[in-house]
């Protein structure tokens, strides 16, 4: 099992740590690739996007070439994970926010997202969000956090907070408005390794 973790911008350490002590607590065997060039997508079993500056990932991943091979491997169905600035990524529609950075988008999930929904970043706190799909609570860290707006036909919601959608699933792309990465519990990692 490969999966790749987009790794030109954003939480990049923290996600290969995440997946590697979920993997080992599987004990799947399985190799972490960071991706910063275009090539390495294809052979992957899954993709993860992380968090960081969405305007900055979507740019370098276009340059580069990468977001194009993420859209092929979202129409084959390769699992897709994006965390913060991935969930912003993954929508097909922005909002006034993205127009005006002229933000491409990656259009892979019918979600409208709404970034910075949760404020700035002196404003980030974690709390507990009910995710039904992994048991229960989770110890959700918003940073600066996006939010889905709406959802289109085939998007489930899988967590709310604060009048938004926080968590959303359309078939092998799974969206996350926060950083599961940055805490110890794994169970949203794990549920994302096995879509694979």
């Amino acid at each position: 099992m490969k999966i790749g973790v987009i790794a030109i911008q954003g939480n990049v350490a923290e996600h290969v740590d995440a997946l590697e002590r979920t993997l080992a607590e599987r004990n799947d065997r399985g190799e972490i690739i960071p991706i910063r060039q275009s090539g390495l997508v294809p052979d992957c079993d899954a993709i993860v996007l992380p968090g960081g500056e969405s305007t900055t990932l979507a740019r370098l991943m276009w340059n580069e070439g990468i977001a194009e091979e993420v859209q092929n491997a979202a129409a084959l169905n390769v699992p897709i994970l994006g965390t913060c600035a991935g969930l912003v990524l993954l929508a097909k529609h922005g909002y006034c926010q993205t127009t005006r950075t002229k933000q491409r988008l990656l259009d892979i999930m019918d979600i409208e997202v709404r970034r910075n929904a949760y404020g700035r970043q002196h404003e980030s706190f974690e709390t507990l969000i009910n995710i039904p799909v992994i048991g229960g609570a989770f110890p959700a860290v918003f940073i600066r956090a996006p939010a889905i707006a709406r959802c289109g036909d085939g998007v489930t919601p899988l967590a709310r907070f604060g009048g938004y959608i926080v968590a959303a699933q359309q078939g092998s792309a799974l969206a996350l408005a926060f950083h599961p990465e940055m805490v110890a519990d794994t169970r949203l990692h794990h549920y994302f390794v096995d879509t694979i």
